[in-house]
C-alpha cells in the first residue's frame, strides 16, 4: 500500500512543503529587511505587542542565525523571528543556511512524527470510535494540566522575584 497524497507520493508532497516553508522564510527575512523598523508602527507590530517584539529582537541579538535554527520548534517564533531577523539585518548567508537546515530537520519530524500520531489515532477511532473519544480527553487533560503547570510555575517564579 503506498501512501499518497493528491495523487502524489507522500515523500514529494513533504518536499515541496519543505521548499515552500523555506520560500516563505527568505520572502519574511527579506520583508522585514526592506520594511525595517516601520514594521513595528504596522497593524501586525501593533498587535503583536512592543513587547514581544524587543524579546524576539534580543533573542536574535543573542543568538542569531542559531535563533533562526531553533525557531522553527517553536511555534510562537517560528513565523515572527524571521522578519525580525530582517529588520535588524543579521548575515543573510547564515540565515540561509540557518532556515535551510532548520527546513530540513523541523519538516520531515512534523511529517513523519506529528503525522503518525494523527494517523494512528484515526485508524484507532475507525476501530473503536469510544476509545479514540477516551485517548482524545485524556491527552486534552493532560496538555491543560500541562500548561496549567507552567503557568503556576512562571506565576511563583515572578511573584518571588517581585518580592
Amino acid at each position: 500500500m503506498s501512501t499518497s497524497f493528491l495523487g502524489m507520493p507522500y515523500w514529494l508532497v513533504g518536499a515541496i512543503l519543505t521548499v515552500a516553508l523555506f520560500g516563505a522564510f527568505q520572502v519574511y527575512y527579506w520583508v522585514g529587511h526592506k520594511v525595517g523598523d516601520t514594521v513595528y508602527e504596522s497593524r501586525l507590530g501593533r498587535r503583536i505587542g512592543q513587547e514581544r517584539i524587543i524579546k524576539v529582537e534580543n533573542v536574535v541579538r543573542k543568538w542569531g542565525a542559531l535563533a533562526v535554527y531553533g525557531c522553527f520548534f517553536v511555534p510562537g517564533l517560528r513565523h515572527t523571528l524571521p522578519w525580525v531577523a530582517g529588520v535588524l539585518r543579521i548575515n543573510y548567508r547564515w540565515y540561509l543556511v540557518a532556515s535551510a537546515l532548520g527546513c530540513l530537520t523541523w519538516a520531515p519530524l512534523v511529517w513523519f512524527g506529528l503525522y503518525a500520531v494523527v494517523w494512528a489515532w484515526l485508524g484507532l477511532a475507525a476501530d473503536s470510535p469510544v476509545i479514540a473519544v477516551v485517548v482524545a480527553v485524556v491527552v486534552a487533560v493532560a496538555l491543560v494540566a500541562y500548561v496549567l503547570w507552567r503557568r503556576r510555575g512562571r506565576g511563583a517564579t515572578t511573584a518571588s522575584q517581585a518580592g
